[in-house]
């Protein structure tokens, strides 16, 4: 079985549309990258927005690898300044509730969890470990996708995976979820 660590991407900018990193971002993402250096990794994707592609920068530079994009490992909505901020939060908080509810803009959290784990079945092959940087809401949906909804805790569900947390899996097997010791 091939080994995942699902990283979330570090701290990003409080912005519409594709924010990049804040400092302690970038702090968070070498930090990441020193823990995955570690661990032999051997191939490293990820989402293509900018949170996620700059975090997936420092794990390749540790680590010595060129970083893949994946547009299935992308957000499951991603808030723009084409629809007020509470449109947007109403349609996460029905993705939530409902795994089937089809935003406005964006993927149902079931859509979303069968496309990354679609991506991660394609990369089932990959030698080594692979480092994969993705996006909180996406994790979870690949979470409820592989455990059941009932699974997860609350905060999981409506707040997310915290920022360069480390969710493990090996194969489908879910070993970790949303791990962060690497950052103290």
């Amino acid at each position: 079985m091939t080994i995942f660590y699902l990283v979330q991407h570090a701290e990003k900018e409080r912005q519409l549309g594709d924010p990049g990193l804040t400092i302690l971002g970038r702090q968070q993402a070498a930090r990441t990258a020193k823990h995955l250096h570690d661990k032999g990794i051997g191939a490293l994707i990820s989402s293509p927005l900018r949170r996620a592609h700059e975090t997936a920068e420092f794990i390749a530079a540790a680590c010595g690898l060129a970083v893949r994009e994946d547009t299935r490992l992308r957000e499951r909505m991603n808030w723009n300044d084409e629809e007020p901020i509470e449109e947007f939060l109403a349609d996460w908080a029905a993705t939530v509730q409902d795994r089937d509810y089809v935003p406005r803009s964006g993927d149902s959290s079931r859509q979303a969890g069968d496309r990354v784990l679609a991506c991660l079945t394609d990369l089932a092959g990959e030698p080594g470990p692979v480092a994969v940087v993705t996006h909180g809401g996406v994790t979870v949906d690949l979470l409820r996708t592989l455990l059941g909804d009932d699974a997860l805790a609350e905060d999981l569900l409506y707040g997310g995976i915290p920022t360069c947390a480390i969710t493990t899996l090996d194969g489908r097997a879910v070993v970790e979820i949303a791990v962060q010791a690497h950052l103290l």
